[in-house]
């Protein structure tokens, strides 16, 4: 017996920096739901092959091209995309790149900390692209009344780590950045929440051997002893992005197999 609230038939969806890895995960679960999903990519290449993917599965799917780091922008590819792709139900952000490097060059070791704009690059990849999101569809969704957006952060804005401070410190902001916008949009009625995912590698861009030394690798930091799957972050988007959720907002859901209890 199907379950009506996880139904996506008839909603549209806008996925910012989905042509592969996590956000492509979360359009293929979504779109085999029902719904109709328009993947953004900065390259339009990339975003059209994985429209096509869809399409191919039985889905509906278009492709659009934006740099997420540049409100501009955004806010170009927005005004398109909702003159040609037509109202939307669902935001998702998940614009991201786990980029480390040290503040500076640590005693013994030779790798150089970073400069001012590397550090606004790993800012502005991770943190910015939600604002940028947000700020391009949020007239939309305001004048509607209505919408879920899903904003990606990530398990590094629980727990830091050595050479990881600019994104850590950009996923965190994902965090809070989430909860005042669903203090603010609340009102009119839309949901704001964040997923953080874990060790979630892309399958397609590494080969089966890779990744099974990933997952094998896995069983010494991961309580639950393997990497995550893709489909199971899109299996989470789709309760957030679905009438089951309706009354969760402000939240962040961490799907990592309990590396963050350890």
């Amino acid at each position: 017996m199907a379950i009506p609230e996880f139904d996506m038939a008839g909603r549209k969806v806008a996925l910012v920096g989905a042509a592969r890895g996590i956000g492509k995960g979360i359009a293929l679960v979504l779109a085999e739901a029902g719904a109709e999903v328009a993947i953004g990519s900065l390259n339009l290449k990339s975003a059209t092959t994985a429209a096509s993917e869809i399409i191919a599965y039985g889905g509906q799917a278009v492709a659009f091209s934006a740099d997420a780091t540049r409100a501009t922008d955004m806010d170009r590819a927005a005004s398109q995309l909702l003159e040609s792709f037509g109202p939307l139900d669902i935001l998702v952000n998940c614009v991201g790149d786990a980029i480390g490097k040290p503040v500076v060059r640590r005693p013994g070791q030779t790798e150089e900390g970073m400069t001012e704009e590397e550090w606004h690059s790993v800012v502005d990849v991770n943190l910015t692209q939600a604002f940028t999101c947000c700020k391009a569809f949020g007239p939309h969704f305001l004048q509607r009344r209505h919408g879920s957006v899903i904003n990606v952060s990530g398990v590094a804005g629980f727990r830091g780590g050595a050479a990881r401070t600019a994104y850590a410190a950009a996923k965190a902001g994902v965090v809070r950045f989430t909860e005042a916008l669903a203090l603010e949009w609340a009102p009119y009625h839309i949901r704001v929440n964040s997923i953080a995912p874990g060790s979630f590698p892309d399958p397609a861009q590494m080969t089966p051997e890779d990744f099974r030394r990933r997952d094998a690798e896995a069983v010494s930091r991961v309580p639950l002893g393997r990497v995550g799957r893709l489909r199971e972050v899109g299996l989470l988007a789709l309760y957030l992005a679905s009438d089951a959720a309706a009354f969760v907002t402000g939240q962040t859901y961490c799907i990592d197999g309990g590396a963050t209890l350890v």
